[in-house]
Protein backbone atom coordinates (compact mmCIF):
# COMPACT_ATOMS: atom_id res chain seq x y z
CA UNK A 1 0.00 0.00 0.00
CA UNK A 2 1.05 3.58 -0.68
CA UNK A 3 1.46 5.88 2.22
CA UNK A 4 2.06 9.78 3.29
CA UNK A 5 2.28 11.82 6.38
CA UNK A 6 -0.66 13.71 7.64
CA UNK A 7 -0.76 16.72 8.09
CA UNK A 8 -3.80 17.80 10.66
CA UNK A 9 -4.11 20.63 10.04
CA UNK A 10 -3.51 21.28 6.40
CA UNK A 11 -5.26 18.13 5.15
CA UNK A 12 -4.71 17.90 1.17
CA UNK A 13 -7.84 18.00 -0.82
CA UNK A 14 -9.46 14.37 -1.36
CA UNK A 15 -8.14 12.27 -4.65
CA UNK A 16 -10.62 12.01 -7.21
CA UNK A 17 -12.34 8.25 -7.02
CA UNK A 18 -11.49 5.72 -9.27
CA UNK A 19 -13.25 5.01 -12.46
CA UNK A 20 -15.46 1.40 -11.25
CA UNK A 21 -15.85 2.07 -8.17
CA UNK A 22 -18.96 3.53 -5.95
CA UNK A 23 -18.43 5.36 -2.73
CA UNK A 24 -20.57 4.07 -0.09
CA UNK A 25 -18.94 5.75 3.11
CA UNK A 26 -15.87 7.04 5.31
CA UNK A 27 -13.75 5.27 8.25
CA UNK A 28 -10.74 6.88 9.49
CA UNK A 29 -11.38 10.10 7.07
CA UNK A 30 -10.80 7.96 4.45
CA UNK A 31 -13.51 7.20 0.89
CA UNK A 32 -14.90 3.76 1.71
CA UNK A 33 -15.48 2.26 -2.24
CA UNK A 34 -16.22 -0.60 -3.55
CA UNK A 35 -15.30 -2.00 -7.14
CA UNK A 36 -17.96 -3.45 -9.43
CA UNK A 37 -15.97 -6.31 -9.45
CA UNK A 38 -17.64 -6.79 -5.96
CA UNK A 39 -21.07 -7.39 -7.66
CA UNK A 40 -19.84 -10.14 -9.85
CA UNK A 41 -18.08 -11.93 -6.46
CA UNK A 42 -21.57 -11.88 -4.71
CA UNK A 43 -22.96 -13.09 -7.66
CA UNK A 44 -20.52 -15.82 -7.41
CA UNK A 45 -21.19 -16.52 -3.73
CA UNK A 46 -24.55 -17.21 -4.17
CA UNK A 47 -24.61 -19.14 -6.80
CA UNK A 48 -21.76 -21.42 -4.56
CA UNK A 49 -23.64 -21.21 -1.58
CA UNK A 50 -27.60 -21.89 -2.79
CA UNK A 51 -27.03 -25.86 -2.89
CA UNK A 52 -25.96 -25.48 1.10
CA UNK A 53 -28.83 -23.26 1.64
CA UNK A 54 -31.17 -25.20 0.27
CA UNK A 55 -30.46 -28.17 2.47
CA UNK A 56 -30.19 -26.17 5.73
CA UNK A 57 -33.62 -24.58 4.35
CA UNK A 58 -35.68 -25.93 1.56
CA UNK A 59 -38.36 -24.65 -0.22
CA UNK A 60 -36.59 -21.24 -0.14
CA UNK A 61 -36.58 -21.41 -4.36
CA UNK A 62 -35.52 -18.19 -5.64
CA UNK A 63 -34.78 -16.79 -2.17
CA UNK A 64 -31.86 -19.13 -1.77
CA UNK A 65 -30.00 -16.76 -3.98
CA UNK A 66 -30.79 -13.70 -1.63
CA UNK A 67 -29.85 -15.65 1.22
CA UNK A 68 -26.15 -16.39 -0.76
CA UNK A 69 -26.36 -12.64 -1.58
CA UNK A 70 -26.86 -11.67 2.39
CA UNK A 71 -23.66 -13.89 3.48
CA UNK A 72 -21.90 -11.87 0.44
CA UNK A 73 -22.76 -9.05 2.32
CA UNK A 74 -21.84 -9.98 5.50
CA UNK A 75 -18.38 -11.98 4.58
CA UNK A 76 -17.27 -8.49 3.31
CA UNK A 77 -18.28 -6.46 5.98
CA UNK A 78 -15.86 -8.23 8.07
CA UNK A 79 -13.29 -7.93 5.10
CA UNK A 80 -14.23 -4.07 5.94
CA UNK A 81 -12.98 -4.25 9.39
CA UNK A 82 -9.99 -6.00 8.18
CA UNK A 83 -9.10 -3.00 5.85
CA UNK A 84 -10.88 -0.51 8.25
CA UNK A 85 -7.82 -1.89 11.20
CA UNK A 86 -5.20 -1.08 8.57
CA UNK A 87 -6.68 2.61 7.77
CA UNK A 88 -6.66 3.26 11.50
CA UNK A 89 -2.60 2.32 12.48
CA UNK A 90 -2.14 4.16 9.47
CA UNK A 91 -3.74 7.07 10.83
CA UNK A 92 -2.44 6.76 14.58
CA UNK A 93 1.08 6.58 13.12
CA UNK A 94 0.39 9.58 11.39
CA UNK A 95 -0.16 8.31 7.67
CA UNK A 96 -2.84 10.03 5.45
CA UNK A 97 -5.22 7.13 4.11
CA UNK A 98 -6.81 7.88 0.94
CA UNK A 99 -9.09 5.01 0.66
CA UNK A 100 -10.42 1.79 1.11
CA UNK A 101 -11.08 -0.25 -1.57
CA UNK A 102 -13.84 -3.97 -1.30
CA UNK A 103 -12.67 -5.72 -4.80
CA UNK A 104 -13.04 -9.31 -6.17
CA UNK A 105 -9.93 -10.94 -4.10
CA UNK A 106 -10.99 -8.82 -1.25
CA UNK A 107 -9.88 -5.29 0.39
CA UNK A 108 -7.29 -2.93 -0.43
CA UNK A 109 -6.65 -0.07 1.99
CA UNK A 110 -4.39 2.66 0.48
CA UNK A 111 -2.18 5.01 2.34
CA UNK A 112 -0.04 7.20 0.37
CA UNK A 113 3.89 7.10 1.13
CA UNK A 114 6.07 4.18 2.70
CA UNK A 115 6.19 3.82 6.34
CA UNK A 116 9.28 5.83 8.08
CA UNK A 117 10.11 2.59 10.42
CA UNK A 118 10.28 -0.96 10.39
CA UNK A 119 7.89 -0.73 13.36
CA UNK A 120 5.19 1.03 11.75
CA UNK A 121 5.45 -1.23 8.90
CA UNK A 122 4.60 -4.37 10.95
CA UNK A 123 1.84 -3.07 13.17
CA UNK A 124 0.01 -1.34 10.13
CA UNK A 125 0.59 -4.78 8.32
CA UNK A 126 -0.33 -7.18 11.28
CA UNK A 127 -3.54 -5.69 12.46
CA UNK A 128 -5.75 -6.94 9.30
CA UNK A 129 -5.02 -10.97 9.67
CA UNK A 130 -5.35 -10.35 13.60
CA UNK A 131 -9.04 -9.14 13.45
CA UNK A 132 -10.18 -10.95 10.86
CA UNK A 133 -9.02 -13.76 13.15
CA UNK A 134 -10.80 -12.00 16.53
CA UNK A 135 -13.61 -12.17 14.04
CA UNK A 136 -13.41 -15.40 13.26
CA UNK A 137 -13.21 -16.33 16.81
CA UNK A 138 -15.51 -14.80 17.96
CA UNK A 139 -18.11 -16.44 15.46
CA UNK A 140 -16.93 -19.53 16.58
CA UNK A 141 -18.15 -18.67 20.44
CA UNK A 142 -21.17 -17.34 18.54
CA UNK A 143 -21.67 -20.42 16.89
CA UNK A 144 -22.34 -22.45 20.36
CA UNK A 145 -25.76 -20.41 21.13
CA UNK A 146 -26.91 -19.78 17.66
CA UNK A 147 -29.92 -22.14 16.80
CA UNK A 148 -29.94 -24.50 13.66
CA UNK A 149 -30.66 -23.23 10.37
CA UNK A 150 -29.55 -20.26 8.01
CA UNK A 151 -28.36 -18.42 11.05
CA UNK A 152 -26.09 -20.75 12.14
CA UNK A 153 -24.79 -21.65 8.70
CA UNK A 154 -23.84 -17.88 8.30
CA UNK A 155 -22.13 -18.00 11.56
CA UNK A 156 -20.28 -21.12 10.73
CA UNK A 157 -19.21 -19.65 7.41
CA UNK A 158 -17.88 -16.60 8.78
CA UNK A 159 -16.33 -18.13 11.22
CA UNK A 160 -14.19 -20.48 8.74
CA UNK A 161 -13.70 -17.55 6.56
CA UNK A 162 -12.40 -14.99 8.62
CA UNK A 163 -10.40 -17.38 9.89
CA UNK A 164 -8.88 -19.10 7.17
CA UNK A 165 -8.22 -14.62 5.58
CA UNK A 166 -6.22 -14.22 8.80
CA UNK A 167 -3.87 -16.90 8.55
CA UNK A 168 -3.37 -17.12 5.14
CA UNK A 169 -2.50 -13.17 5.54
CA UNK A 170 0.03 -14.43 7.63
CA UNK A 171 1.62 -16.14 4.89
CA UNK A 172 5.19 -14.36 4.31
CA UNK A 173 4.89 -12.81 0.86
CA UNK A 174 3.83 -9.85 -0.85
CA UNK A 175 1.11 -8.19 -1.46
CA UNK A 176 0.08 -10.46 0.96
CA UNK A 177 -0.12 -8.65 4.78
CA UNK A 178 2.78 -11.17 5.86
CA UNK A 179 5.14 -10.35 3.39
CA UNK A 180 5.15 -6.77 5.17
CA UNK A 181 5.83 -8.34 8.07
CA UNK A 182 8.23 -9.90 6.13
CA UNK A 183 9.66 -6.77 5.19
CA UNK A 184 9.78 -5.25 8.16
CA UNK A 185 11.88 -7.96 9.79
CA UNK A 186 14.23 -7.83 7.36
CA UNK A 187 14.25 -3.68 7.37
CA UNK A 188 15.13 -4.31 10.98
CA UNK A 189 17.89 -6.49 10.80
CA UNK A 190 20.01 -4.98 8.00
CA UNK A 191 18.12 -1.78 8.11
CA UNK A 192 17.47 -1.19 4.57
CA UNK A 193 13.47 -1.36 3.64
CA UNK A 194 14.11 -2.04 0.01
CA UNK A 195 16.26 -5.19 0.57
CA UNK A 196 12.68 -6.17 2.66
CA UNK A 197 10.71 -5.31 0.09
CA UNK A 198 12.96 -7.27 -2.62
CA UNK A 199 12.99 -10.49 0.00
CA UNK A 200 9.15 -10.44 0.74
CA UNK A 201 8.18 -9.80 -3.13
CA UNK A 202 10.43 -13.05 -3.79
CA UNK A 203 8.71 -15.31 -1.26
CA UNK A 204 5.22 -13.68 -2.61
CA UNK A 205 6.39 -15.02 -6.04
CA UNK A 206 7.45 -18.20 -4.36
CA UNK A 207 3.78 -18.51 -2.52
CA UNK A 208 2.80 -17.64 -5.98
CA UNK A 209 3.42 -20.96 -7.43
CA UNK A 210 2.58 -22.90 -4.61
CA UNK A 211 -1.14 -21.24 -4.55
CA UNK A 212 -1.54 -23.32 -7.89
CA UNK A 213 -1.15 -26.29 -6.20
CA UNK A 214 -3.76 -25.87 -3.68
CA UNK A 215 -6.53 -28.04 -5.75
CA UNK A 216 -4.52 -31.30 -5.70
CA UNK A 217 -3.79 -30.33 -1.79
CA UNK A 218 -7.77 -30.71 -1.91
CA UNK A 219 -7.43 -34.39 -3.36
CA UNK A 220 -4.15 -35.27 -1.39
CA UNK A 221 -4.39 -34.18 2.54
CA UNK A 222 -8.92 -33.42 2.31
CA UNK A 223 -9.42 -36.53 0.00
CA UNK A 224 -11.44 -34.23 -1.96
CA UNK A 225 -12.00 -34.13 -5.36
CA UNK A 226 -11.10 -30.71 -6.71
CA UNK A 227 -13.73 -29.18 -9.30
CA UNK A 228 -12.93 -26.48 -11.95
CA UNK A 229 -14.08 -24.10 -9.95
CA UNK A 230 -10.95 -24.63 -7.80
CA UNK A 231 -8.25 -24.88 -10.42
CA UNK A 232 -9.76 -21.91 -11.63
CA UNK A 233 -9.52 -19.58 -8.45
CA UNK A 234 -6.10 -21.09 -7.64
CA UNK A 235 -4.70 -19.29 -11.31
CA UNK A 236 -6.90 -15.69 -10.49
CA UNK A 237 -4.79 -16.10 -7.04
CA UNK A 238 -1.59 -17.11 -8.31
CA UNK A 239 -1.73 -14.46 -10.94
CA UNK A 240 -2.56 -11.88 -8.24
CA UNK A 241 -0.20 -12.74 -6.12
CA UNK A 242 2.63 -12.84 -8.90
CA UNK A 243 1.35 -9.67 -10.31
CA UNK A 244 1.33 -8.02 -6.78
CA UNK A 245 5.35 -9.34 -5.84
CA UNK A 246 6.45 -8.58 -8.97
CA UNK A 247 5.23 -5.08 -8.86
CA UNK A 248 6.59 -4.65 -5.51
CA UNK A 249 10.31 -5.90 -6.45
CA UNK A 250 10.29 -3.74 -9.81
CA UNK A 251 9.09 -0.89 -6.87
CA UNK A 252 11.82 -1.19 -4.80
CA UNK A 253 14.87 -1.80 -7.58
CA UNK A 254 13.30 1.72 -9.05
CA UNK A 255 13.79 3.18 -5.81
CA UNK A 256 17.05 2.36 -5.60
CA UNK A 257 18.18 3.78 -8.55
CA UNK A 258 16.03 7.25 -7.79
CA UNK A 259 19.16 9.67 -5.73
CA UNK A 260 20.78 9.18 -9.25
CA UNK A 261 18.04 10.35 -11.13
CA UNK A 262 17.54 14.22 -11.51
CA UNK A 263 15.50 16.68 -14.16
CA UNK A 264 18.47 19.14 -14.44
CA UNK A 265 20.42 16.94 -16.40
CA UNK A 266 17.37 16.24 -18.60
CA UNK A 267 16.33 18.98 -19.59
CA UNK A 268 15.52 19.92 -23.02
CA UNK A 269 16.56 23.63 -24.49
CA UNK A 270 12.78 25.63 -24.28
CA UNK A 271 11.89 27.69 -27.46
CA UNK A 272 9.60 31.09 -25.57
CA UNK A 273 6.89 31.84 -28.28
CA UNK A 274 3.79 33.94 -27.89
CA UNK A 275 0.57 31.95 -27.66
CA UNK A 276 -0.97 33.04 -31.00
CA UNK A 277 2.03 32.59 -33.62
CA UNK A 278 1.45 29.85 -35.97
CA UNK A 279 2.56 26.02 -35.28
CA UNK A 280 4.48 26.06 -37.89
CA UNK A 281 6.03 29.76 -36.62
CA UNK A 282 6.64 28.46 -32.85
CA UNK A 283 8.25 25.03 -34.98
CA UNK A 284 10.49 27.10 -36.83
CA UNK A 285 11.75 29.15 -34.09
CA UNK A 286 12.14 26.00 -31.85
CA UNK A 287 14.90 24.49 -34.77
CA UNK A 288 16.50 27.79 -34.91
CA UNK A 289 17.21 27.84 -31.56
CA UNK A 290 17.57 24.05 -31.28
CA UNK A 291 15.11 23.39 -28.59
CA UNK A 292 13.27 20.42 -27.50
CA UNK A 293 10.38 22.07 -26.36
CA UNK A 294 8.18 24.70 -27.07
CA UNK A 295 6.50 27.12 -23.98
CA UNK A 296 4.28 29.67 -24.85
CA UNK A 297 4.19 32.77 -23.21
CA UNK A 298 1.54 36.07 -22.16
CA UNK A 299 1.88 39.40 -23.27
CA UNK A 300 4.05 39.93 -19.93
CA UNK A 301 6.21 36.97 -21.17
CA UNK A 302 4.65 35.14 -18.49
CA UNK A 303 5.18 31.12 -19.79
CA UNK A 304 1.25 30.09 -20.16
CA UNK A 305 1.40 26.97 -21.97
CA UNK A 306 3.53 24.30 -22.97
CA UNK A 307 3.15 22.77 -26.45
CA UNK A 308 2.36 18.47 -26.79
CA UNK A 309 4.38 16.91 -28.49
CA UNK A 310 1.97 14.41 -29.53
CA UNK A 311 -0.68 16.78 -30.44
CA UNK A 312 2.09 18.25 -32.53
CA UNK A 313 2.98 15.20 -34.11
CA UNK A 314 -0.85 14.47 -34.62
CA UNK A 315 -0.85 18.15 -36.77
CA UNK A 316 -0.81 17.70 -40.63
CA UNK A 317 2.03 19.67 -41.57
CA UNK A 318 0.09 21.71 -44.30
CA UNK A 319 -2.47 22.55 -41.53
CA UNK A 320 0.58 24.27 -39.58
CA UNK A 321 0.81 27.31 -40.89
CA UNK A 322 -2.98 27.99 -40.12
CA UNK A 323 -3.36 26.64 -36.98
CA UNK A 324 -2.42 28.85 -33.65
CA UNK A 325 0.53 26.69 -31.41
CA UNK A 326 -2.58 26.84 -28.77
CA UNK A 327 -4.52 24.48 -30.83
CA UNK A 328 -1.46 22.29 -29.31
CA UNK A 329 -0.75 23.50 -25.96
CA UNK A 330 -1.80 22.59 -22.28
CA UNK A 331 -2.33 25.17 -19.96
CA UNK A 332 0.69 25.36 -17.34
CA UNK A 333 -0.74 24.53 -14.36
CA UNK A 334 0.73 24.78 -11.21
CA UNK A 335 1.37 20.55 -10.82
CA UNK A 336 3.54 21.26 -14.88
CA UNK A 337 5.88 23.48 -13.20
CA UNK A 338 8.90 21.93 -11.19
CA UNK A 339 12.29 23.60 -10.11
CA UNK A 340 15.12 22.49 -12.01
CA UNK A 341 16.88 20.83 -9.23
CA UNK A 342 13.97 18.35 -8.26
CA UNK A 343 15.44 14.64 -8.52
CA UNK A 344 14.78 11.19 -6.88
CA UNK A 345 12.04 10.23 -4.87
CA UNK A 346 10.38 13.87 -5.00
CA UNK A 347 10.44 13.90 -8.78
CA UNK A 348 8.65 11.39 -9.07
CA UNK A 349 6.49 12.07 -6.41
CA UNK A 350 5.88 14.99 -8.22
CA UNK A 351 5.45 13.23 -11.82
CA UNK A 352 2.93 10.83 -9.77
CA UNK A 353 0.57 13.80 -8.42
CA UNK A 354 0.12 15.39 -11.92
CA UNK A 355 1.11 12.87 -14.57
CA UNK A 356 2.22 14.54 -18.10
CA UNK A 357 3.56 14.08 -20.96
CA UNK A 358 5.96 17.33 -20.51
CA UNK A 359 6.67 19.31 -18.09
CA UNK A 360 8.15 22.99 -16.85
CA UNK A 361 11.34 22.98 -15.48
CA UNK A 362 12.13 26.72 -13.62
CA UNK A 363 14.80 28.30 -11.66
CA UNK A 364 14.47 29.30 -7.87
CA UNK A 365 13.36 32.76 -9.50
CA UNK A 366 10.83 31.12 -11.75
CA UNK A 367 12.21 31.44 -14.87
CA UNK A 368 11.94 28.40 -17.30
CA UNK A 369 15.33 27.07 -17.67
CA UNK A 370 14.20 23.71 -20.14
CA UNK A 371 11.65 20.98 -20.64
CA UNK A 372 11.49 17.60 -18.56
CA UNK A 373 9.66 14.75 -21.18
CA UNK A 374 7.94 11.70 -19.54
CA UNK A 375 9.66 10.00 -22.70
CA UNK A 376 13.55 11.14 -21.38
CA UNK A 377 13.17 10.21 -18.21
CA UNK A 378 11.82 6.46 -18.87
CA UNK A 379 14.36 6.11 -21.17
CA UNK A 380 17.22 7.51 -18.43
CA UNK A 381 15.53 4.89 -16.25
CA UNK A 382 16.28 2.05 -18.34
CA UNK A 383 19.27 3.45 -19.30
CA UNK A 384 20.40 3.38 -15.86
CA UNK A 385 18.75 -0.18 -15.40
CA UNK A 386 21.03 -1.58 -17.55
Amino acid sequence: MDRADRDATDEPPRAPRPRGTIRVGRIADSDVLVSGSWFLVAGLIAVVLAPRIEQVQPGLGAGKYVAGLAFAVLLYLSVLLHEASHAVAARHYGYRVTSITLHFLGGMTAVETEARRPRDELVIAVVGPLTSIAVGLGAVGLWFVTPDGLLRMAVEALAGANILVGVLNLVPGLPLDGGRVMKAGVWRLTGDPLRGAIAAGWSGRVVAVLSLGWPLLLAAVLDTQPRLIDFVLAGVVAAFLWTGASAVIGNARLRRRLPRLAARPLARRVALVPADVSVAEAVRRAQEQEAGGIVTVGSDGTPVGIVSEAALARMPVERRPWATVATVTRTLDAGLRLPVDVAGEELIDALRRRPAAEYLLVGADGAPYGVLTAGDLDRALRADDR
